[in-house]
Parts: C-alpha cells; sequence; structure tokens
C-alpha cells in the first residue's frame, strides 16, 4: 500500500515538474500597452504628485523605466508606423500623419487611402508567424481602407476603431457619429456600440483575449485611446481631484482610468498564474499636446508635434520577471524602433535576419551583455523641420529660421542653444542627417501647409524660459 502511494507521488511530482519546465520554456507572452497624446510628467512614475496612477508605478517598481525614450515621430500615426515596423517610418512614405481634412491635394494618396504600405511587415505578422495568437484592442490609425484592417496586419483578433480619435461613450442619437472609421468594430466589418466608458471596454476585451489564449503564447496590443481628446471622464474619477480645474482636471479622470484598466490587465496575469512568463511595455504614442488637452511635458519645452523633446521624448515601461531587474532604471537613449526587436527576439525569432530594421534588442544591454547607448545616432523628420541626436548632442533643422543646437545632458529643457557657438559641430550634424534624408522615400501624403504654420507656433509657445542671471 505504500509503496502505490509513493509511486503515486512519484507520479504527479514527475507531471508537476513536466508542466513547470514547458511553461518555463515557452515562449513568453508578450502584452504592449499603448497611451495616446499623454504628457510626459503626468504619471507618478514620472514624479507627479496630483495624478494618481498606482498600477503603472507599480509596473515600473516591478521592472526598468527608461529615461531617455523615444518615439520615431512627434504625432501619432508616423509614430505608430514605426513602431509596429521597427523601421523608420520616413523609408517607406508614412512621414506626416493620416488624418482626413489635414492632408494637402498634391498628396499621392488621400482619405481611406492613407495607410501602412502594404509591403511592411508588422510586429504581429513576425509574431504570428512564431506560433503567437495576435490581438489589438483599441486605436488602429494605420488606414481606413479594408486592405489595411489589422485582419491583414498579422492580427488575429480586433476590437477597435480603425481611426486616430473617437468619444469615449457609445455613440448614438444623442452622441451622433461623423466617421464610420471612429465606429466600434468587432472583427472585420462588423460594428456595435456597446454602453460604457472606452477605456473600460478596450481593457474587457483585452482581458478576455488573454484567458482564452493563456494556454498559449499571446501578443496582446492594448491601443488606448486615453488620453487624446475629446476631454471625457466618468464623474466618479473626476470627483478623485478636487484640487484642480479645468482640462488638469478631466485628464487626471482620464489617466486615473486608464491606470485602472491597466491594473485589471496585470491582476489577471496574476490570477492565471502567468505573470511570471509575460514581457509587458507601456509607452506613449508622441509628447503631450498640453493646448488641447492640459498635459503636461515638464521638464521639457515643447509638446506633440514639434521636434523639441516634449514632443518626442516619452514615459517607457519595461516588465519582465526574472528576465529584467526590478525597480531599476535605464538611462542611454531608446527608441520605439527597439520593440520589434526585442519582441522578435524574446519570441525565439531572430531579428538580426530581418533586412532594413532601424531598432536594435534592449535585453543585451539590461542584462549588461552589451555597455554602452544602444543606438549611436536617432533621427526625426517632418518634411523641412527635422531633428537628429549624436550622443548627447541634438540639432533641430527649421523651414524659417537657423538651426538650433543642445546639449541634452546639460540642458533637458532645451533653453541654452550652442549653434552659434559651436558651428563645426553644427555643420558636422546637418551633413549626417541629410545623408540619413537620402535613404528615404518621398512621403506618400503631406500636410496642408496652414497646419504646419501651427505646429510652429504650438513648438514657440511651450518652450521654457531661459533662467534670467
Amino acid at each position: 500500500m505504500y509503496r502505490i502511494v509513493a509511486v503515486f507521488l512519484i507520479v504527479i511530482v514527475s507531471i508537476l515538474a513536466f508542466v513547470t519546465d514547458t511553461r518555463a520554456e515557452r515562449p513568453p507572452n508578450i502584452v504592449l500597452i499603448l497611451s495616446d497624446d499623454a504628457g510626459y510628467a503626468d504619471f507618478g512614475f514620472q514624479g507627479s504628485q496630483t495624478f494618481q496612477t498606482p498600477n503603472l508605478d507599480k509596473l515600473a517598481a516591478n521592472g526598468v523605466k527608461f529615461t531617455q525614450a523615444y518615439v520615431t515621430a512627434a504625432v501619432c500615426g508616423p509614430s505608430r508606423a514605426g513602431l509596429l515596423t521597427g523601421t523608420y517610418q520616413q523609408k517607406f512614405g508614412f512621414e506626416e500623419n493620416n488624418v482626413k481634412g489635414y492632408m494637402s491635394a498634391s498628396s499621392r494618396y488621400l482619405g481611406d487611402d492613407m495607410g501602412l504600405p502594404l509591403d511592411q511587415v508588422t510586429m504581429a505578422d513576425h509574431l504570428k508567424a512564431l506560433g503567437y495568437k495576435t490581438g489589438i484592442f483599441g486605436k488602429w490609425h494605420m488606414g481606413h481602407a479594408d486592405r489595411y484592417h489589422p485582419f491583414k496586419r498579422g492580427f488575429d483578433e480586433f476590437v477597435g476603431f480603425r481611426s486616430g480619435a473617437r468619444s469615449y461613450f457609445p455613440y448614438g442619437d444623442d452622441n451622433p457619429n461623423d466617421d464610420w472609421a471612429k465606429s466600434l468594430e468587432y472583427g472585420f466589418g462588423k460594428y456595435e456600440e456597446k454602453e460604457g466608458y472606452m477605456t473600460d471596454i478596450l481593457v474587457d476585451e483585452t482581458v478576455a483575449f488573454v484567458e482564452r489564449n493563456r494556454e498559449q503564447p499571446f501578443f496582446a496590443y492594448l491601443s488606448f485611446n486615453a488620453v487624446h481628446t475629446p476631454m471625457q471622464s466618468l464623474e466618479e474619477d473626476l470627483q478623485q481631484f478636487s484640487s484642480l480645474t479645468g482640462k488638469r482636471k478631466t485628464l487626471a479622470a482620464m489617466t486615473l482610468a486608464m491606470d485602472r484598466a491597466v491594473g485589471r490587465l496585470l491582476n489577471k496575469l496574476d490570477e492565471l498564474g502567468i505573470a511570471e512568463n509575460t514581457l509587458i511595455v507601456f509607452t506613449n504614442d508622441n509628447g503631450g499636446p498640453s493646448d488641447t488637452n492640459g498635459s503636461v511635458n515638464d521638464p521639457l519645452s515643447g509638446t506633440k508635434a514639434n521636434h523639441l523633446e516634449g514632443g518626442i521624448r516619452v514615459p517607457f515601461l519595461m516588465s519582465w520577471p526574472g528576465k529584467i531587474k526590478p525597480n531599476t532604471n535605464f538611462h542611454h537613449p531608446i527608441s520605439t524602433l527597439d520593440l520589434l526587436p526585442t519582441f522578435l527576439n524574446a519570441a525565439g525569432g531572430e531579428a538580426s535576419k530581418v533586412v532594413g530594421l532601424d531598432g536594435v534588442d534592449l535585453m543585451p544591454f539590461l542584462n549588461e551583455e552589451k555597455n554602452g547607448p544602444p543606438h549611436d545616432v536617432l533621427y526625426w523628420k517632418k518634411e523641412n523641420r527635422a531633428a537628429i541626436r549624436q550622443g548627447d548632442w541634438k540639432l533641430i533643422r527649421f523651414p524659417d529660421r537657423p538651426a538650433e543646437l543642445y546639449n541634452l545632458n546639460d540642458d533637458i529643457s532645451e533653453v541654452n542653444d550652442l549653434a552659434a557657438a559651436q558651428p563645426d559641430r553644427v555643420r558636422a550634424m546637418y551633413k549626417k542627417l541629410f545623408e540619413w534624408e537620402l535613404t528615404l522615400d518621398r512621403p506618400l501624403w503631406q500636410l496642408k501647409r496652414l497646419y504646419e504654420g501651427k505646429a510652429a507656433i504650438r513648438m514657440d509657445n511651450f518652450r521654457k524660459m531661459k533662467p534670467q542671471n
């Protein structure tokens, strides 16, 4: 009898060990959480004393915070195109935003025809080829036409909307919709407005996707429209910020709802016992548009739509238990271009075999297999406006004024222009920027000049003041 029991226990232990080993060997689940138009300073882990983000603060404590993380564009369409492909989007003509009514009539593509070119391979394509179940929940903004649909870009599941923004509450007779691409879509061409707050709806669908696919590797892309305009929040969240008023109060409430949604997703990973084998990234698509949603980018100058740091430097967190040391900071510049190769290698692929990638795998730098910065140079371009960062030095080129030069190590707020004092450096960086531009394609569509002018005004309006002696 005792022998039978002993044999039984040995079998059970062996099965559990096998299951444990199998789970340990399984490629990690990958969760990418992207906020929209958030301010650089508007998170607890970024130093805010008024905005409440306890779940994201916990994520920061469990992983690494990148203090010099950049997007590839200061507006959301091009930024997301670079993120999804790991390639500077200007190389395939996605240089401008893709918003109806903002584009010049001389553009090659307009309206629903503006989208991520079909010859570009996305991170979802790569991960699906490696056996991952893939899903996107929320904002797409990579083209309205059916040929650009997430189902045709590597995603198995989609609940969200094809446009760049929409109401946080259901469309109906009392809340009319002026664009079909703003409609909430379930799958392909199945539209249904669901009761509730959009931030909650999107995490509901993400959690359901995780539950359905917990036994296999999955890639979940939670693409919030929060905290993009329109400024709409839940009344109960507004009540948490009695000391704030106006847009700042609404923005704080919208941010709280987003953080709560992130917490629900993180709790579900814990509940299912898969958090230990899940790589999570949280970041934002561009700098905060302080004039439209009240966001704050301190201590950075600038806002969304310009190449000052406030337009292109973003909050960025990464967590992967057992692989990334918790509660750490990484201070070298990185880019959202790095997400694709990082995810691909983590999933068991070989990013080095993908032709044309501009991003790098961040893991060797995080586990100190490699030292120094992942990038020697980073670039940005939008029509005649452009920027280049080389080491601590950043050059910004304008169509209507002399170039500006800053040392970001000494001057994070970009208030002390050193161009006149460093003409040789300006010339060398200008030349390097131009050499990069020779590798780019012509823009597939272009903004009306009116909006380029407005972007310049916005930049000047949100510069930090140079300290007085």
